[in-house]
């Protein structure tokens, strides 16, 4: 019997952190982005994340903003691997409170700002029946025990209890400063702290087969054919043993009829041992023409074979126990920053901005780890990608506001580990078919956004975002996907007074869905499709002082 390996891999940054360019990293900063998509050339209050060189454009005094947005994201997978029980998961995605703050103190040619937000992952991912990673090793086990018909053991299913929650966060706190160069010029430079925590908890319990009909707890099954082999594996090097005498005797070429003819065994030692080697699978014909020293060996691999099979099926069944994970990941790391800003007419504004990779090591805080993922203390990356920035803002008309965004993420320069799927089904298999998760050309971000002024104190807002991940295939997997999408967004503004304003917007996000090939070594090739939907809701107040 081939030896059942489980391997239930509860690991990755999940899409939560894995991607820098999704709708819950980096770019939905404000409630103004979420209502229009499009901030980049921004010079109110929320500039400090979008356009902090455009601060200058602010009137001389304190400025103040608090945001928060309400997240939903549903995470569908389809597996078409053929040996689920179900291959369709769907994960929730919750992030109901995502806060962000802007302080600003602008004096004539100088703006110093700080701005606090979460600048990767968000929220928390709850797979309450687990994914096709937890599963596909447990179905192999299945076919995996069909030799112990022979047994009388016809195994026809499995059922388990899985899950999987994972969160993650990886806070922003932005400090620089910006200066007026010319009444055409300004720049910006800063710093970005981001101190990160991914959690994971995950468990696999009350996996159970049907053997004959009837539910058996896995284990238990288990462990008890593991016993009933070792027996068989005894009685067949009992056998092997008892022929030894034979052999030294001279009689090793003689077959079982022969010596019991000469009187050297029994009848019913004869039926005894043609029974052991009917059950090690030769035929009457097989049996009735070997010889004493031939039994002796069937009987000797057989007993080898057979104390394998006992000895795997006896660690499938502590495989097959209840495991837990339970583990927070904790790490911080720096982001500089540089920023310009160029108002080549009253009404054009043009940007740019740079942020630098961040490096960021994260180390293990582990509680519990039944499967070996996360051993305490261990260290791991989790970068964060260069990102460049471009805007442009031009008010045609009193009534109306337009804002283009273009954002590019740098993420063939990101190491982005090994895809998860593959290290599920190759690890103890082929670990050279393990892929390197891979970047075909970087991610990309274009908006457009309008504002429509409908007076001085009211703006209604509507906007587009098509954003195109280019992973390669490689790169996918049920813990950690991008797909391609568009988003749309509508929203108000509404200025009570001079000082106070308030900003609500809803945004929604439609992705593509994406057919991935997989390879197994032993039902071969398959796909998954991987799908996913967002929504978006955000309030926000702005307050100034002027000086």
């Amino acid at each position: 019997m081939k030896k059942i390996t489980l391997l239930a891999i509860i690991v990755s940054t999940l899409s939560l952190t894995g991607y820098a360019g999704g709708l819950l990293t980096n770019a939905n900063q404000s409630a103004q982005y979420v209502r229009m998509l499009s901030r980049n050339a921004s010079t109110q209050i929320d500039a400090v994340y979008f356009n902090p060189a455009g601060l200058i454009k602010l009137n001389d005094g304190w400025h103040f903003a608090l945001h928060n947005q309400s997240i939903f994201q549903t995470k569908t997978v389809e597996s078409y691997f053929p040996l689920l029980n179900d291959g369709k998961y769907e994960g929730k995605v919750e992030a109901p409170v995502f806060p962000s703050a802007f302080a600003v103190y602008k004096k004539e040619n100088w703006a110093f700002s700080l701005g606090f937000g979460p600048n990767g992952g968000g929220g928390s991912a709850d797979f309450d029946r687990g994914l096709p990673s937890f599963e596909i090793p447990i179905s192999k086990v299945v076919p995996g025990l069909a030799g112990l018909s022979a047994l009388g053991y016809n195994v026809t299913g499995y059922n388990a209890d899985l899950s999987f929650e994972g969160s993650s966060v990886f806070w922003g706190i932005q400090a620089g400063a910006t200066y007026k160069v010319s009444d055409m010029v300004s720049v910006y430079g800063g710093v970005r702290y981001l101190p990160s925590t991914n959690a994971y908890t995950g468990s696999i319990k009350d996996i159970s087969l049907q053997v004959g009909g009837q539910t058996q707890n896995a284990k238990t099954f288990l462990t008890g054919a593991s016993a009933t082999v070792k027996t068989l594996a005894n009685g067949a090097t009992a056998a092997a043993s008892s022929l030894q005498p034979l052999v030294v005797g001279g009689a090793g070429s003689y077959t079982l009829a022969q010596v019991q003819g000469q009187g050297y065994i029994s009848a019913a030692q004869k039926a005894q041992l043609e029974a052991g080697l009917q059950g090690l699978g030769l035929s009457p014909a097989q049996i009735a023409a070997i010889t004493v020293e031939q039994a002796q060996g069937v009987f000797t691999s057989g007993a080898f074979s057979l104390n394998t099979t006992s000895a795997s099926l006896a660690e499938t069944a502590t495989m097959l126990d209840n495991k837990e994970v339970d583990t927070k990941q904790t790490g911080a790391g720096w982001t500089p920053i540089l920023g310009a800003n160029f108002s080549p007419a009253e009404n054009l504004n043009i940007t740019v901005k740079y942020e630098f990779e961040t490096k960021l090591t994260l180390t293990n805080e582990t509680k519990v780890d039944d499967l070996g993922l996360f051993p305490n203390n261990e260290k791991s990356q989790s970068d964060l990608p260069a990102i460049l920035t471009f805007g442009a803002g031009y008010k045609p008309l009193a009534w109306l506001e337009t804002q283009l965004s273009y954002n590019l993420y740098f993420d063939k320069g990101v190491d982005w580990g090994k895809n998860i799927r593959d290290l599920a089904v190759w690890k103890n298999v082929d670990p050279t078919k393990i892929r390197q998760r891979e970047i075909d050309h970087n991610y990309w971000e274009l908006a457009l956004g309008l504002q429509f002024n409908l007076s001085d104190r009211f703006a209604l807002s509507v906007g587009g975002l098509r954003s195109a991940a280019g992973i390669a295939e490689s790169y996918q997997s049920d813990f950690s996907y991008s797909n391609p999408s568009y988003t749309g967004a509508l929203g108000f503004q509404w200025k009570i007074n001079d000082q106070l304003t308030f900003d609500a917007g809803l945004m929604n996000s439609f992705y593509e869905d994406k057919e991935v090939s997989y390879t197994d070594p032993d039902v071969g090739n398959y796909k998954d499709k991987l799908g996913k939907t967002t929504t978006g809701v955000a309030f926000g107040l702005s307050y100034s002082i002027f000086k």
